[in-house]
């Protein structure tokens, strides 16, 4: 009878082992742009230096070429990274396809287009999230990523509407003051969207009398976003990768500034963008931010690795403090934009943050 007692307990042990190890990985993960123009070995050169300096996966931005993405997958997977497919959705600046179709476009409350009047910026072309035929584009692409072999994910990035509030520090660039819903700013009412709505609520937000206390509006809009990422998991998961999402740095605030309301997803893993130097916040706000998103998402599966920005920190003495908040407040692990950012001194202190949580 002691044999069977000792395996027994050899086993609850092994259990316990797994479970504690699997707890306690912190991952570093990094946002990157590929250039079809790079040649192998300047890949195989970079994931090196990625992987030397403790990163453990790239969030690789292919402008959605699953040939380009092919490519990279072996070379970054053989210098023990691993891979997940970033894809801009509904911003899709330069898209030949969507172009073609001018009525995907999203439309301004002042009634004009992202196809030919892009708010803020040239690159802003945003595809509405209800309309069918840009929403099944965006599902396809997402799809099309998805069937690369070797992927951990499919990581999607401007999955919301445009920024009906910019970050505070950005604001003088454009020579703003938002302190309310700006008309040219607030979107989507296209033809689509205004008969989805009313068909539900039977009111035409364009006649609404406040559209920026009408929670139904709101809510519509969250709700578009949402089952585009509900779609996506279902294709991600039929292809067996996970679904990724970079995010606003939490639910509310995210909710408030660009209609996104990502812990109410189906999906895997977040990487919140918390960009304190765009905010105007101290280091400590990384930390409270992350802290923020992990209690919105208590008792779901999905996990959050915190995005932290290289160019707003002062020091090295700030990335490792930023690591270990992030950590402290609930994060699985942090994501650096981007890989170029990134020197030595920075690569030399995440390996060594990452050898001091173990």
């Amino acid at each position: 009878m002691k044999l069977p007692k000792l395996l027994l307990f050899l086993l609850a042990f092994s259990i316990f082992s797994c479970a504690k190890k699997e707890e306690t990985t912190f991952k570093f993960g990094v946002w990157t742009t590929a250039d079809a123009k790079k040649s192998d070995a300047d890949y195989t050169k970079e994931f090196k230096k990625y992987k030397d300096g403790g990163i453990d996966e790239v969030l690789i931005n292919t402008t959605t070429d699953p040939k380009l993405l092919k490519r990279l997958v072996p070379l970054a997977t053989k210098e023990g990274l691993k891979v997940h497919a970033w894809i801009m959705a509904m911003n899709r600046p330069g898209d030949s396809v969507a172009l073609q179709h001018p009525e995907w476009y999203q439309v301004s409350k002042e009634g004009k287009s992202c196809f030919d009047n892009r708010p803020y910026v040239d690159y802003y072309q945003w595809l509405c999230p209800t309309r069918k035929e840009s929403r099944e584009h965006v599902l396809h692409l997402v799809e099309e990523l998805a069937k690369v072999d070797g992927i951990e994910s499919v990581h999607l990035d401007y999955i919301r509407f445009p920024d009906i509030f910019l970050p505070i520090s950005l604001l003088p660039k454009y020579n703003l003051v938002q302190d309310v819903e700006l008309p040219q700013f607030d979107f989507c009412y296209c033809d689509e969207c205004v008969k989805a709505f009313e068909k539900i609520h039977h009111k035409n937000p364009k006649e609404s009398h406040n559209t920026s206390i009408d929670m139904e509006w709101k809510n519509f809009r969250l709700n578009a976003i949402q089952a585009v990422v509900n779609d996506a998991y279902a294709i991600a998961h039929k292809h067996n990768k996970q679904l990724t999402a970079a995010v606003f740095p939490y639910p509310e605030m995210a909710d408030h500034m660009v209609r996104q309301r990502w812990d109410k997803w189906n999906i895997d893993e977040v990487y919140p963008m918390i960009y304190h130097s765009f905010y105007n916040e101290e280091i400590d706000w990384v930390g409270y931010a992350t802290k923020q998103g992990a209690a919105d998402l208590e008792g779901k599966k999905t996990k959050i690795n915190t995005g932290i920005y290289i160019p707003g920190l002062k020091n090295d003495k700030e990335l490792k403090e930023a690591i270990l908040l992030a950590k402290e407040n609930g994060a699985a692990g942090v994501s650096f934009f981007d890989g170029n950012a990134l020197s030595e001194s920075n690569l030399k202190t995440i390996k060594e943050t990452k050898a001091s949580l173990k």
